[in-house]
């Protein structure tokens, strides 16, 4: 299940590429490697290959041998291996020189617009990675600059819910790649998919509480990243992982871009789209790159913000992300997207622009999954950052996660009759915690006035 969230999901929303201007030498080089001439102009340049050697073992000794690593994978070395191989016979450890590419390759994980992503060994290390490369016809400038500016972007921000990069290169066939942490779990895709199938593991792992944390863990990488001025421009339920352990990793920075460099604008291409266009879960059949520069669409079109459904790149900011993290938050918790039922594109962009807000009272339908429904104080969190307005919105992940804190409290603001009575129950309970008697007391003496005015008024009405 964790495949498809380490793929390239360029496929699935707009990506715009970046008008570059490439100097001779690498232009040259990347004519080279599109008319199949990298493979020979990498080798010229390239180390001659390890042979055995001579090493020596850890007992003092020496002994000669062959490299001790499995089959290389078919795709031609992308780094040569550099760690010596090590087995034990008869009591003595023998070290064996390195041969082969670093990376063996063990399944693919998914292919997008872009690029392909593999489930490799890192022969050195001894660990199974995700390796994310450029896909042959990707190799234009536009491409590798997005592709370098993913791999920078993920590079500086090192935080706990963030995919973390390992390593980068150019392979066998002058293909730039990134080597990324492998997170084995799954989808916040899949697991919405499996509550809303009835899945009884999800139904009892995946609870609200279970869900809310989850969000937080998202909230949290937003948080930094926001901090750091980037905006990632593409949350939603596939690009975030929940690992094995419970760990949560937001993933695929392949349109993220620096808001304090760029002023919260970027001049790029845009894509072409006809209005009929149909969408599948929130994807576009025609993904296709133009040369427009106005009104370019970033994103995919069921988690846009409304400032990115209308193509306005320069207003694009963290409250943008906000945005699109409550709309997946909503799904998260009502297990329906609230325009699941639009099926082309313009009338997608239009809703998310200009349609009518969620209300309140039919936030969230009933489901079989949760017969106990939904927390009437997420409905209005939710609310808030769906607003138009970006000042409306949170302004902050940081003051999000506050808000959930505050309702995980029992502290939520009181902004209805359902709020209100949850808060002073909260309120009555932390009383009578901290005054046994007193608050004992104070019920009972509730009670029995509430029981003698009702005595009052039946009294009075058959009197």
């Amino acid at each position: 299940m964790s495949d498809a969230a380490h793929a390239d999901l360029s496929a699935t929303r707009f990506a715009p590429l970046p008008n570059v201007t490439l100097d001779a030498s690498l232009s040259a080089t990347l004519d080279a490697t599109r008319a199949g001439l990298g493979q020979a102009a990498l080798s010229s340049a390239a180390a001659p290959p390890r042979s055995s050697a001579a090493v020596p073992a850890l007992d003092g000794r020496t002994h000669v041998g062959t490299s001790l690593g499995g089959t290389v994978g078919d795709r031609g070395a992308t780094r040569d291996s550099t760690l010596p191989r090590m087995a034990e016979v008869d009591g003595t450890l023998y070290l064996t020189a390195a041969d082969g590419p670093r990376y063996q390759a063990l399944r693919p994980l998914g292919r997008g617009g872009m690029g392909e992503v593999e489930l490799v060994e890192d022969r050195d290390i001894g660990r199974p990675v995700a390796l994310k490369r450029l896909l042959p016809e990707a190799l234009e400038p536009g491409a590798i600059a997005r592709f370098v500016d993913e791999v920078r972007i993920i590079g500086r921000l090192e935080h706990p819910n963030i995919v973390p990069i390992h390593d980068v290169g150019v392979d066998a066939d002058g293909r730039y790649f990134l080597v990324m942490k492998y997170i084995d779990g799954e989808t916040i895709e899949s697991i919405i998919d499996r509550l809303k199938a009835g899945d009884p593991e999800a139904v009892a792992h995946y609870d609200i509480q279970r869900r809310v944390q989850i969000f937080k863990g998202l909230l949290r990488a937003l948080e930094y990243a926001h901090a750091q001025g980037y905006v990632h421009r593409d949350i939603k339920p596939a690009n975030v992982m929940v690992g094995r352990y419970g760990e949560v990793v937001l993933m695929d920075w392949g349109v993220a871009f620096d808001a304090r460099a760029r002023g919260g604008a970027e001049a790029e291409s845009g894509n072409t789209f006809n209005p009929g266009d149909t969408l599948v879960d929130g994807r576009t059949g025609a993904d296709r790159l133009s040369s427009t520069q106005a009104g370019a669409l970033v994103g995919t079109p069921h988690y846009m913000s409304p400032e990115q459904a209308l193509g306005e790149n320069h207003k694009v900011d963290a409250r943008s992300d906000l945005y699109s993290a409550c709309v997946m938050f909503h799904e998260m918790l009502g297990l329906k997207h609230r325009h699941a039922h639009l099926k082309t594109l313009i009338s997608v962009l239009v809703a998310v622009h200009s349609g009518p807000l969620p209300k309140l009272a039919a936030m969230f339908e009933p489901h079989p999954s949760q017969p106990e429904g939904v927390p009437g104080e997420y409905g209005h969190l939710i609310a808030r950052g769906l607003a138009r307005n970006r000042d409306e919105r949170w302004q902050s992940a940081g003051e999000l996660i506050a808000e959930i804190d505050a309702i995980e409290r029992g502290e939520c603001r009181v902004q209805c009759p359902v709020t209100f009575t949850k808060r002073n129950i909260n309120r009555a309970s932390k009383f009578l915690d901290r005054h046994h008697l007193l608050g004992t007391v104070a019920i009972n003496l509730g009670v029995l006035a509430f029981v003698g005015m009702l005595i009052h008024t039946v009294v009075s009405l058959f009197s």
